[in-house]
């Protein structure tokens, strides 16, 4: 332990920690803004500067480690000063449009400002940049970037992505995609892990909330609205809620109160995309225990992040993909045949809102891919973030709304489905179904979670083996199923070179775009608290355990729909509706 003293206040802290750091366990507070627990030390913005004595330069907390008997001031004259010209200097180029920006009263550097108490700048800059560059996930304002990097870490060294960094030098320098281009142009997985990251409004989901708003007010349109899993432990957050707290009824209720005409529940397709993937999986193990062609391992398509980054790096390895649609956009494929024709409704007046945790769900609605008779299976996605704008817009109480139910029959769901929103969420419960399919009986784990794959670990795996199966699944006696869950696209870069190489032991993958999976997606709220995670995943655990019935395959209206509309899993309408394909697109 190293002793030393900070404002005259005599503490010790283990070596190697920063005096950032040392003073945070101590109770004393130093200002910082680039800084990003766990996640970014760069330095770049100097507002955490403190004095040390016998230090010649004010030193950068975040970076500097304590020594034995170091003496810190963290509210010198010269500290204070320093602090203010610097904060001065950073706003003389950003512009100052808060009022109209997203994050007005959610900012960073707003609230930066009221700490340090600087109410006026006496620098401008006449060549603040205006460039704003669009893409239908992300978009970037240069003339707000105060160039923290903290997007450049998210980008590189947490999801291994690596599209952004800093571009030429100086007065010049920013924040961008190599040789200056556009976002679109480059190959960005549209995560929006930079946008959770950014501490202004210089990264932000393209907006999605206008063009929601324009459909419920049209009267030619039936406007149905679906959440993710993943929402609903976390959307209560905007709204006074502790972090993860579970607000489903009031979420179902918040909906309806928009004035749409339909709220369904993205579970209930959650389910239903096990139903498919699960056969396919079936189907694929078969072709290779007889002897036939077929890509094993198979990896989960729920995750559009993941997909364009596949797509874009690791184009030959496409065959192992399924070929199931994401959860949501089989919702969107299923309102737009089987439900629009029961209410005789025109698929082309039908229009579909998905209110995801993830912005790469705003670039998946545009795939041509995702269009059945030229109809797009869903026209517009809001994140957690802009449902909570949007509520707030409306006037909606959400702390006083009842709570209510989804609808019928699109927003029955199983606890199966409420998991899809955890890394190694989707394998489980494809694991429930493809057991009980194979075995008559559930999965030999506690509480039906499969114990190996369950945490934030970046890759996890497990091992299950298949025994005393039903007569029609001979074939599978003794067969042991290996699988492997990862978050992240850097660990999702670790399992797919090992499938190049062909030394992965794996038959089946899960992989979900953003670290933890949907609960920390791009879209979702920002949140200060160091145990968000956690908090997220074991309520949304919970939410799966209240429930009666835990298994997609025991899931009524599930049945109900391939009875009266797909026949059956994997079949010519599933994958007519249900099913897709990729594109290389190195």
């Amino acid at each position: 332990m190293i002793q030393l003293t900070i404002n005259n206040k005599k503490i010790s802290a283990k070596e190697g920690t920063t005096i950032l750091e040392a003073a945070k366990q101590n109770g004393i507070f130093i200002p910082s803004l680039c800084y990003l627990e766990n996640v970014h030390k760069f330095g770049s913005c100097r507002i955490c500067s403190v004095e040390v004595e016998g230090a010649r330069t004010l030193m950068v907390a975040c970076l500097t480690e304590v020594r034995e008997g170091m003496v810190v001031h963290t509210n010198s004259a010269t500290v204070l000063k320093a602090r203010k010209v610097l904060y001065e200097l950073m706003i003389s180029d950003h512009k100052m449009d808060c009022l109209k920006c997203s994050r007005n009263q959610a900012c960073e550097l707003q609230k930066l400002g009221e700490i340090l108490g600087v109410t006026e700048s006496r620098f401008e800059c006449k060549n603040s940049r205006n460039d704003i560059d669009i893409s239908p996930s992300i978009t970037r304002d240069l003339s707000k970037c105060i160039l923290c990097r903290r997007c450049v870490t998210a980008c590189n060294e947490v999801q291994g992505v690596g599209i952004l960094n800093a571009q030429n030098r100086g007065f010049d320098t920013e924040i961008s995609p190599a040789m200056c281009l556009p976002i679109n142009d480059a190959k960005c997985s549209f995560c929006g892990q930079c946008t959770v990251v950014c501490p202004v409004g210089a990264l932000k989901e393209t907006d999605g909330i206008q063009k929601v708003w324009d459909a419920i007010n049209d009267p030619e349109k039936r406007v149905v609205i679906q959440c993710a899993p993943a929402v609903r432990v976390a959307i209560g957050e905007i709204f006074g809620y502790p972090a993860g707290s579970r607000v489903t009824g009031k979420l179902a209720s918040a909906m309806r109160a928009l004035g749409v005409d339909d709220v369904f529940d993205t579970n209930w397709s959650a389910d239903l995309t096990i139903m498919e993937e699960g056969t396919e999986f079936l189907q694929r193990a078969t072709a290779i225990l007889t002897g036939k062609d077929a890509t094993l391992p198979m990896i989960t398509s729920c995750s559009p992040g993941w997909i364009k980054y596949i797509e874009s790096y690791y184009p030959q390895m496409l065959p192992h993909l399924s070929t199931c649609k994401s959860p949501h956009m089989m919702l969107g494929a299923i309102v737009k045949s089987y439900y629009a024709d029961k209410l005789g409704i025109s698929p082309k007046k039908m229009f579909v809102v998905s209110v995801m945790p993830c912005t790469a769900k705003k670039f998946e609605i545009t795939r041509p891919e995702m269009f059945n008779d030229g109809v797009p299976n869903v026209d517009a996605v809001l994140t957690t973030r802009e449902l909570g704008a949007i509520i707030k817009q409306a006037g909606i109480d959400f702390k006083n709304l009842p709570d209510e139910d989804f609808d019928s029959p699109l927003g029955f769901s199983t606890g199966a489905a409420d998991i899809f929103g955890l890394t190694g969420g989707v394998m489980e419960a494809a694991l429930r179904t493809v057991y009980f399919l194979i075995t008559g009986r559930n999965l030999p784990f506690e509480n039906l979670h499969v114990t190996p794959i369950v945490g934030l670990k970046q890759i996890k795996e497990a091992t299950l083996k298949l025994e005393n199966v039903l007569p029609e699944y001979k074939l599978f006696e003794g067969f042991e199923v290996k699988v492997a869950v990862t978050s992240g696209l850097a660990g999702a870069r670790i399992l797919t070179e090992q499938i190049q190489n062909g030394t992965s032991p794996y038959h089946f993958i899960e992989v979900m775009g953003c670290p933890n999976g949907c609960i920390t997606g791009g879209g979702q709220p920002r949140s200060d608290d160091p145990y968000i995670k956690e908090k997220r995943m074991k309520n949304l655990y919970e939410e799966d355990e209240c429930k009666q019935l835990r298994q997609s395959h025991e899931n009524p209206y599930i049945a109900s729909i391939y009875k009266e509309f797909l026949g059956t899993p994997c079949g010519h309408k599933s994958h007519t509706y249900l099913h897709t394909h990729y594109v290389d697109r190195s």
